[in-house]
């Protein structure tokens, strides 16, 4: 019974998260999906001019998609996760939501999202350039299940620090700005030399990208990836946000 109202309730939310995010404009969550993957497709091209000759393959916007793709599911659900409570602030006054019914509906909600971003993405650039590829869905899929727990874990931890400490969310923003440019979007781990290479590895991202070129191209190996390690800090990350929410919620939403 419990488990079927928490359904409900998320389900709910979901659509009011739709109706009050996207439902302002004519074409509504259609412009959630098409905006992202128009603006990844415009950076990818843009870069492409820049960079022609790719570290992996022939193509450069699939050799950055494959990168940049993993990263912005991960940018995006985190960030919006983090942001869970303080926008559904008015509705934890009812016993009926728990403080984890709107981080649920975030992470189905803007998951689904990047994920049909990320196939409009890849579908375009392997069409239109037409190229041969042969897709490991296993592999894929194992990268977006790392892309989701990692935002989850530290979407749900930011989500009580932001609230919490509300210098954090600035510093926060200030921490993440360089991962655009070392989470191996632009360049393969293995290219790294030492000892640079045993501090990146620390980067959780550059495990994410990793696997998903896995997927993309059939003769990378990345032996590097450690997907324990993503879901060791995940896990840790998530059980302690969870913990500080369960204990603290009710203090946060009525500040």
């Amino acid at each position: 019974m419990r488990s079927f109202r928490t359904s409900r309730t998320v389900a709910a939310l979901v659509l009011r998260e739709m109706s009050t995010t996207y439902g302002r404009s004519a074409f509504g969550y259609f412009w959630a999906i098409a905006e992202p993957a128009a603006g990844i497709i415009l950076l990818t091209l843009i870069f492409s001019l820049a960079l022609r000759t790719p570290s992996l393959g022939t193509n450069f916007p699939l050799f950055y998609a494959s990168g940049l793709l993993p990263f912005m599911m991960y940018l995006d659900v985190s960030g919006k996760m983090a942001q869970a409570l303080r926008f559904s602030r008015p509705l934890l006054a009812f016993p009926a939501i728990t403080y984890a019914d709107p981080l649920l509906a975030r992470l189905i909600l803007n998951g689904l999202t990047q994920c049909l971003v990320m196939s409009i993405v890849l579908i375009g650039i392997i069409v239109g350039f037409d190229l041969d590829v042969i897709l490991e869905f296993r592999f894929i899929a194992a990268s977006i299940g790392m892309a989701l727990a990692l935002a989850t874990g530290l979407g749900t931890l930011n989500c009580y620090l932001f609230m919490r400490f509300p210098v954090w969310e600035r510093v926060w923003a200030i921490v993440n700005r360089p991962l655009f440019f070392i989470s191996g979007i632009f360049f393969l781990f293995e290219s790294i030399p030492e000892p640079y290479a045993s501090v990146l590895w620390f980067n959780p991202l550059v495990h994410v990208t990793g696997e998903m070129r896995r997927g993309i191209y059939v003769t990378y190996e990345g032996a590097f990836v450690s997907p324990a390690y993503v879901y060791g800090l995940s896990a840790v990350s998530l059980s302690l946000g969870l913990l500080l929410l369960r204990r603290h919620y009710k203090d946060l939403v009525h500040r």
